[in-house]
């Protein structure tokens, strides 16, 4: 069986409470990790500058790929995609650093790729509300409700089958990473995946993970704290997604419309 190189990344911004914990924490379960640190003005990435310099075990594992600027959420994970593509990894994980989600799981969720199987998975994405865990977290009312939404919206319209189309915590084949083309930087980047994940006929399934909130008021910044904008923001960029890969001579209209085969984990059916 080849020996696979997987690779954990995780984007970051204005982290510096929580980043240290995490990577601690990550490390424990993974072979690499990346940090990707979004234009840090907190301290942040002045916590990492003194962490990679330890020369400490941790910090072997380690690299900080910095964004001298802010360019949002998307644009950290397109980061990551393309770091783990360059260095040919067969895998990528991400998780976001802000202590919601269980370093823990990263094992599991690599394992569910199945990549040694002749029908891998192309994504394996965390679901807090696949299955119901004791001690999860009430979620606020409104990103529940846009949660909802959109991702009946994903079902409906290319036969998916999801319940979480908004967890960070994925897992991905890089050989299906390299099928796309993802330019969205905002928060909204992950229904950029989705959209296009269905058009291309990529293999996902969910995997369950508790529902943690550790900070119910965390800023999205700036308009964006509106629900109605937010989702009025969402909803732009999957039509606009939908609009640019019409364009396309490859698209097919009737096909992009289809059932996409995406189904939750086996050992949660």
């Amino acid at each position: 069986m080849k020996s696979r190189r997987f690779l954990t990344a995780l984007p970051v911004f204005n982290e510096v409470n929580h980043v240290l914990d995490v990577l601690e924490k990550v490390d424990q379960y993974s072979q690499d990790m990346l940090v990707v640190d979004d234009g840090s003005s907190d301290g942040t990435s002045e916590l990492l500058d003194e962490l990679v310099l330890s020369d400490s075990p941790l910090a072997r594992k380690l690299t900080v790929v910095r964004h001298p600027q802010n360019q949002g959420y998307g644009a950290a994970l397109i980061t990551a995609f393309n770091y783990a593509i360059q260095e040919r990894y067969d895998g990528l994980v991400t998780i976001d650093c802000d202590g919601q989600h269980q370093p823990q799981l990263i094992p599991e969720l690599v394992d569910a790729l199945n990549l040694d199987s002749p029908e891998p998975w192309d994504i394996v994405s965390g679901s807090r509300y696949l299955k119901q865990f004791d001690g999860d977290s009430i979620p606020p009312i409104d990103r529940r409700r846009i949660n909802i939404f959109i991702t009946e919206q994903f079902n409906q319209q290319f036969g998916m089958q999801l319940t979480d189309t908004f967890c960070g915590f994925k897992a991905y084949r890089t050989e299906a990473l390299k099928q796309l083309d993802i330019i969205e930087t905002g928060y909204a980047m992950p229904l950029q995946v989705w959209v296009q994940a269905a058009l291309k006929r990529l293999r996902i399934t969910e995997f369950a993970i508790p529902l943690v909130y550790l900070d119910e008021d965390r800023s999205f910044g700036g308009s964006l704290d509106d629900s109605n904008k937010r989702l009025a923001y969402y909803q732009e960029v999957i039509d606009r997604e939908l609009a640019r890969l019409s364009q396309s001579p490859d698209f097919d209209f009737n096909r992009a419309f289809m059932p996409c085969g995406s189904r939750p984990s086996d050992e949660e059916n």
